[in-house]
């Protein structure tokens, strides 16, 4: 999967939340990410909790009619909550082979 995002969004991302979009993109690589649908009016978003390097972030990413199915765009990133984290984890431990 390709991503890609605004990169004024990005640097403003980078200044609140202190999570460079080119490290979430690297998250999404997760295989135990767990993404449910986000009910934003502006088009197909997913909330995605992953992890890299024990870092579990919530990523906002998006598909439009604009992108193709190999592309997705990156939203927002952020550090996960404890409640978030809590939920990866118990996603990961039902998912993980020998967990």
């Amino acid at each position: 999967m390709r991503w890609m995002w605004d990169e004024r969004k990005a640097a403003a991302n980078l200044k609140k939340h202190g999570v460079p979009f080119e490290l979430a993109a690297l998250a999404l690589d997760d295989p135990f990410s767990l993404a449910e649908p986000d009910p934003h009016p502006d088009g197909d978003r997913w909330d995605v909790l992953c992890q890299l390097n024990n870092t579990t972030l919530f990523v906002v990413t998006a598909w439009t009619a604009s992108t193709d199915s190999e592309t997705g765009r990156i939203i927002s990133a952020r550090k996960a909550t404890s409640r978030e984290r809590r939920q990866y984890h118990e996603h990961w431990r039902a998912e993980a082979p020998d967990a």
